[in-house]
């Protein structure tokens, strides 16, 4: 369960704020305050996870009050839900690290999406020790994932992806035919799976002579933390 406290000065909007976030599965609301002095002093008593704050209140403003919670180094994250909408305010307050922004008046859907955001990955995050880059860009920094490169004729993404899985896992030089067995497809394509790889230099391929017999071709994955692969899949 997230703990939520609302500070806002206008009873009817921290009212309005609280019937929205009861809509909302996985938030507790733990109090609602009218100024950021007894958000202060709430926040020394009471675990805290989200703070819904308003900017323009009587004596101590949302600005002042994010400025002195991150001097006092609280761990609270927070959303703001504020009418002012100057880019002078917005710029302070994102400096102080707010997860987002909401400009007054907002509808439902807008809170909804920023809260259910903020739930799934909190809680993504409560169940990671590490993560790597793909997963830091798509479930924390919120970053577009580029559109998939179109592949050459006669490739097909799901195929590359069980090639891909198979080389990059694969620690010895390999041939065509071992791949081909391996990923359980023919020779012939197989060739066109591990050209493309060589072509995109993530795969190196070594010509070995026997004393006789033809020459035996043999790749080796070379780059298996590559981002260019990414592209295609």
């Amino acid at each position: 369960m997230i703990h939520v406290l609302i500070v806002e000065d206008d009873p009817m909007v921290a009212e309005l704020n609280r019937r929205y976030l009861e809509q909302i599965e996985g938030f507790q609301l733990v109090a609602s305050v009218r100024s950021a002095a007894e958000a202060l002093l709430l926040l020394e008593k009471q675990k805290v996870d989200l703070i819904l704050l308003d900017i323009a209140m009587p004596g101590m403003t949302g600005v002042e009050f994010l400025h002195n919670i991150r001097n006092l180094g609280q761990d609270v994250d927070v959303i703001v839900v504020s009418a002012a909408s100057d880019m002078a305010t917005i710029k302070k307050v994102l400096r102080h690290g707010v997860v987002d922004y909401l400009i007054k008046p907002f509808e439902f859907d807008r809170l909804n999406s920023a809260l259910s955001e903020y739930r799934n990955q909190a809680l993504f995050m409560r169940n990671r020790e590490v993560m790597n880059q793909d997963e830091l860009d798509r479930r924390v920094l919120g970053k577009e994932q580029p559109e998939a490169a179109d592949l050459a004729k006669g490739l097909g993404r799901n195929t590359l992806r069980a090639v891909w899985e198979a080389v990059r896992l694969e620690r010895q030089p390999f041939t065509t035919e071992e791949m081909a067995q391996k990923v359980g497809v023919t020779r012939v394509s197989m060739r066109k799976y591990l050209d493309f790889l060589k072509q995109i230099d993530v795969l190196s391929m070594e010509v070995i002579y026997g004393n006789v017999g033809r020459p035996v071709y043999k790749y080796r994955c070379i780059n298996p933390d590559s981002s260019m692969i990414k592209r295609y899949l």
